[in-house]
C-alpha cells in the first residue's frame, strides 16, 4: 500500500506537511515539516495520528517501529522535491563516479530540477550533478556569524615595560 498521500492526508490538518517517508530496519520513519515551529507535542500529535490509521489499515506486514520527526537543522536530501527546497542553501554530498573515487562536494545549491542539481563547490565551483549519482546529500547548517576575512595582518604595536635593574 502506498503510505505517501494517506499520511500527507493525515497531517494536513495538523498543520504538518510530509518531508519524507522511508521503511528501513524494520522502523517506519515518518520525518514532518511546518512553516510553524515543531515542538514535542505536534510530533507527538502526527505520532498519535499516524499510528490509529496504521493500526486501523495494517499496510505492513509484520512487527515494526514508528518513529516520528522533524528534519532537524541538517535536513537529509533525496528527492529532487528535496534538492528544490534547498535552492539557495550550503549543502554538501557525496557523489558516485563511473570508474573513479567518490567525490565528496560541499557549496551553495544553485538549482535543481527532476534529474540534475547545480551546486557552486567551495574547492571546484559551478558543477552539475546527476541526481542518480548522489549517494547521500544533506544541508549544512552554520553556526555564527561568517567568520572575518583572513589576509595580511596589520603588526600591534607591543607595549614594553621596563625592567627593573640589579
Amino acid at each position: 500500500m502506498e503510505l505517501t498521500e494517506p499520511f500527507r492526508d493525515l497531517l494536513r490538518p495538523l498543520g504538518l506537511d510530509l518531508y519524507d517517508l522511508e521503511f528501513s530496519a524494520g522502523t517506519l520513519h515518518v520525518t514532518v515539516n511546518s512553516s510553524e515551529p515543531l515542538d514535542v507535542e505536534r510530533l507527538s500529535d502526527a505520532t498519535r495520528t499516524l499510528s490509529r490509521w496504521l493500526d486501523e489499515h495494517d499496510p505492513i506486514e509484520g512487527r515494526y517501529v514508528l518513529d516520528v520527526s522533524s528534519p532537524g537543522l541538517e535536513r537529509r536530501l533525496r528527492t529532487p522535491e528535496h534538492f528544490s527546497s534547498a535552492v539557495g542553501e550550503v549543502v554538501t554530498l557525496r557523489q558516485r563516479r563511473s570508474g573513479e573515487p567518490t567525490r565528496r562536494l560541499q557549496g551553495v545549491l544553485r538549482s535543481a530540477n527532476a534529474t540534475t542539481l547545480s551546486i557552486d563547490d567551495t574547492t571546484l565551483g559551478l558543477l552539475d550533478v546527476p541526481l542518480d549519482d548522489i549517494e547521500r546529500a544533506r544541508t549544512v547548517f552554520e553556526w555564527g556569524p561568517a567568520p572575518k576575512p583572513t589576509g595580511a595582518k596589520t603588526p600591534t604595536p607591543s607595549r614594553s615595560t621596563p625592567s627593573p635593574k640589579g
